[in-house]
């Protein structure tokens, strides 16, 4: 059944509601006209009955072939009969009669073809009982013949309905057919709506959510597409640039300082590539479900103190200062992944800013706001809507470097401990960057892990330490490479 068209089904249940229906309209029928055939004939005989105990003589014109009548007197004697003929009733049903009471049989009389209506009818004065028959073969005839008219009509009747029915669910079913075909020629380089009907019914709020549905995977389609569009560029860049470095290096002999430079390139280009392709694991994982963290109770102050830690030498290098705020506020979070997202803002922030960067951290509505703020013009107005995106940047030309996926890990974090990620314009000029994250409301049972503490299972997209030593006497931290 289930495997049947679904105008098929519908009409098949539409069939069988509508067997239902007509069978017993047409069982009320005729049984309802039986009754009325009988009750026709009953009237007729309490009619006859009536003058011929009154009279008390059997009316000849009774007797045309179809009413039989007697008059019986109280000893069971026939008075009258037309025709003559032996008693229609028993001494039983006669003593019934004299009794006062009104008999009625429907029984086969002998040398009689056929049923008889009987009615055994007491006169007024008790003397008398008029007993007449009258034949049901007339009934018999009339019901034989709407039997037979109902037998052809009612199946006429259910297969107008079945008829009716399937080109009414045809009807019904013919704007889903629409959208199939509408939906069937959708693809993802020639997206269109469906066609919604107008008559605002199931249909048309399917078509609806139907076109929500495809709008909706026509935007993912355009983010997967620019994701691998920026992805190939920003892989593409480092890339050739490192391919010009080795090829000029071969070009011809160098001497060691040429050759230390070139390596030095290289190696920038290099950790670029690495914490690029790092980051985007990271948000391939984030793609796949939520990312994994690790909670525990950590100190706000020990995070904003570790994150400082890891930029004091190029802030130092840069001439420009990192302030911590105090704070006894605590939180429930992984230490090593809100740790890459304050790296991520404090890179920003001296990448982008201005003057001292402050880290700070506030409580509101509930959960705790790590807050990295810098001086400078802050964000653009056309681009603050859009910080978070992925490789978005307000230099869309590239001129300062990054990927542009750093505010959007800090994103991702967020999302992971169940916070949130903001950024505004500061009054007194700058960009105030902030990563919200639940509240602990007891303290921290270690403190958080030091800049040289990570874990190798930290995942993708979590920074080195902030320096490490290199040969030929060059500093690599997270962000960038600087001479030592």
């Amino acid at each position: 059944m289930s495997r049947l068209p679904i105008r098929v089904r519908l009409t098949l249940g539409f069939a069988a509601a509508m067997a239902v229906v007509l069978a017993a309209v047409g069982l009320f029928v005729y049984q309802r006209v039986a009754r009325e055939l009988l009750g026709t004939v009953d009237q007729t005989l309490v009619g006859q009955a009536r003058e011929e105990s009154s009279s008390g003589r059997v009316d000849t014109d009774t007797g045309a072939g179809r009413t039989l009548a007697q008059l019986f007197v109280p000893s069971g004697r026939i008075q009258h009969s037309q025709p003559p003929m032996p008693p229609l009733v028993g001494r039983d049903v006669l003593a019934e009669a004299f009794a006062g009471r009104r008999v009625w049989l429907e029984e086969e009389l002998p040398g009689r073809k056929g049923q008889w209506r009987v009615l055994a009818y007491p006169a007024a004065s008790g003397e008398r009982v008029a007993v007449l028959a009258r034949s049901l073969e007339p009934r018999d005839e009339s019901l034989d013949h709407l039997r037979h008219e109902l037998l052809i009509f009612l199946p006429l009747a259910l297969l107008a309905a079945c008829l009716g029915g399937y080109a009414l669910a045809a009807g019904a079913l013919r704007p889903v057919e629409d959208l199939r075909r509408r939906a069937e020629a959708v693809t993802p380089d020639e997206p269109s709506n469906l066609p919604v009907p107008p008559a605002g019914d199931e249909v048309s709020r399917l078509a609806v959510t139907l076109n929500e549905m495809l709008a909706r995977l026509q935007a993912a389609v355009e983010h997967e597409r620019r994701f691998v569009a920026d992805a190939s560029h920003e892989l593409r860049t480092p890339l050739a640039l490192l391919r010009t470095e080795l090829d000029l290096a071969l070009r011809r002999p160098r001497s060691r300082e040429e050759l230390e430079s070139a390596l030095r390139s290289a190696a920038e280009e290099t950790q670029r590539l690495s914490r690029l392709a790092d980051d985007l694991l990271l948000i391939a994982r984030a793609d796949r479900g939520s990312l994994p963290v690790r909670l525990e109770v950590v100190a706000a102050a020990d995070l904003l103190a570790d994150a400082e830690t890891r930029f004091a030498s190029r802030s130092s290098a840069l001439g420009r200062k990192l302030r911590v705020d105090d704070s006894a506020l605590n939180v429930e979070a992984d230490p090593l992944r809100v740790g890459q997202a304050l790296v991520n803002l404090v890179d920003n922030a001296l990448t982008h800013g201005e003057g001292t960067v402050e880290l700070a951290a506030e409580e509101r509505n509930g959960l705790v706001e790590l807050h990295v703020r810098d001086g400078g013009s802050g964000f653009p107005d056309d681009f603050r809507p859009r910080a978070f995106d992925r490789f978005s940047r307000a230099d869309e030309a590239r001129s300062r470097g990054g990927s542009g996926l750093g505010l959007s890990i800090v994103e991702l974090v967020a999302r992971a401990h169940g916070g949130t990620a903001g950024a505004a314009n500061r009054p007194v000029g700058g960009a105030d960057v902030w990563i919200a994250l639940p509240r602990a409301h007891h303290q921290p049972l270690s403190p958080a892990p030091s800049p040289q503490g990570i874990r190798e299972d930290a995942g993708p997209g979590w920074p080195q330490p902030a320096e490490v030593a290199e040969p030929g006497g060059v500093r690599c931290n997270a962000n960038r490479t600087t001479p030592a």
